[in-house]
């Protein structure tokens, strides 16, 4: 494929310019190690005052469990025991990220899959489109806490670009950043649409067009593959690939193709979300600060997901945590089934409540609260120290809407 090169006139600021403001010493700075905890401490104050979780609001007409105690030795020590009847629901932040500056927002992220534009080639076949492009953008990623990232659409993560097995897929990509960078599909492909140096890699100003079949049905990912490559991955150039399988092809298990077929009746029935496990490191040391899913920490602490128990759940989850080893899910007082990288119909691993994923592993989550009494229901990584840093979210569970 040609590159077409085209002049932007996007304003990029340089990464030392918006880096002083991530980490300089008024925006909360975050070190590394012991003083990672202090940003609980600081700029994700758990539990009183200014707080503002419905959790919290429900909890007042309840006798105050720290009546009688001295709570100031608990504020000096973060690592001191929550106080007997303190609920895990107050852990949230004091004040809340910008979306509408941001250009996107975690809740709407869940649901938000981008499924390009169509149109039928000779063979019959569908051909499906989608547009992406690189941009150099500041985000808040907790409430006065703003990174310089390189993103996809200008968003992080990129869109949840979502396909049918057996499509023909062209993706327009185009460079508006200040660096190179590119597209590299976890799928099948040929070594021209790789995303790598001499296969997709442009500079600023170029353009390249991805073209390929869309197998295997799974669910994928998509990521920048210039290098420094943890340096493209951790500034937030990644995204989920979802493939739905195609029911005509898969006779043995139709059913459960069908239900994740998106925009089939059997599918609607289905509350699916899109969540990627990340990270951000704000002071630039090679190690992280923050936490999240889908980029803002306690997003879904402040907003909780919320549920209809009468139909079933199921996640497209994403690792792409840079900089940290291994991530994780946990459900609380729940099981799942899971689907490892989502190309099989039957579950990998059956009932668990905990599963780990390394770089670039996902897989698909299913469960039910049909016999959970409503409420609000945790989740969270269990590396305690990233639950503590931004990852936890909670799902407000209820009956059906009337």
């Amino acid at each position: 494929m040609s590159t077409i090169v085209r002049s932007h006139k996007r304003d990029a600021r340089s990464d030392s310019e918006v880096s002083r403001r991530a980490s300089a010493p008024d925006d909360t700075a975050l070190s590394v190690d012991p003083q990672r905890r202090a940003l609980l401490v600081g700029g994700f104050a758990a539990a009183s005052g200014a707080a503002m979780v419905a959790s919290g609001a429900r909890s007042q007409t309840k006798p105050d469990p720290t009546a009688g105690h001295d709570m100031s030795t608990m504020m000096d020590d973060p690592y001191a025991a929550p106080m007997p009847g303190m609920a895990h629901g107050n852990m949230t932040t004091v004040g809340l990220v910008d979306h509408a500056r941001n250009g996107f927002d975690p809740t709407a992220m869940l649901t938000d899959w981008e499924t390009g534009r169509t149109e039928q080639l000779s063979d019959g076949r569908t051909l499906r489109t989608f547009e992406v492009d690189a941009i150099d953008k500041e985000i808040e990623i907790a409430p006065g806490i703003f990174f310089p990232a390189w993103t996809f659409n200008g968003r992080v993560p990129g869109p949840a670009l979502r396909a049918k097995e057996g499509e023909r897929l062209r993706i327009i990509f185009r460079n508006f950043g200040s660096h190179p960078h590119s597209m590299h599909f976890h799928g099948i492909h040929s070594a021209r649409m790789d995303g790598v140096p001499g296969a997709g890699l442009i500079g600023p100003g170029e353009e390249f067009i991805y073209e390929f079949d869309a197998k295997p049905f799974g669910c994928h990912l998509y990521h920048c593959h210039a290098f420094p490559l943890k340096r493209h991955m951790h500034k937030g150039m990644y995204g989920l690939f979802v493939i739905d399988p195609d029911p005509a092809l898969r006779p043995e298990h139709v059913a459960v193709a069908a239900s994740r077929l998106l925009g089939s009746s059997e599918n609607a029935e289905w509350q699916e979300m899109a969540m990627v496990m990340n990270a951000f490191d704000t002071n630039f040391d090679g190690g992280n600060e923050v936490y999240a899913c889908n980029t803002v920490a306690l997003a879904y602490m402040n907003v909780p997901i919320r549920i209809d128990k009468s139909r079933p759940v199921r996640i497209y989850l994403l690792n792409v945590t840079e900089f940290d080893f291994i991530n994780s899910f946990h459900l609380h007082a729940n099981f799942f089934d899971y689907y490892d990288t989502g190309t099989t119909l039957t579950p990998t691993h059956r009932t668990v409540d905990v599963i780990m994923q390394c770089q670039a592993q996902r897989g698909i989550l299913e469960f039910s609260f049909a016999e959970h009494e409503s409420g609000m229901y945790m989740f969270h990584p269990h590396q305690s120290e990233f639950t503590e840093l931004g990852w936890m979210g909670l799902f407000d569970v209820q009956e059906p809407s009337a």
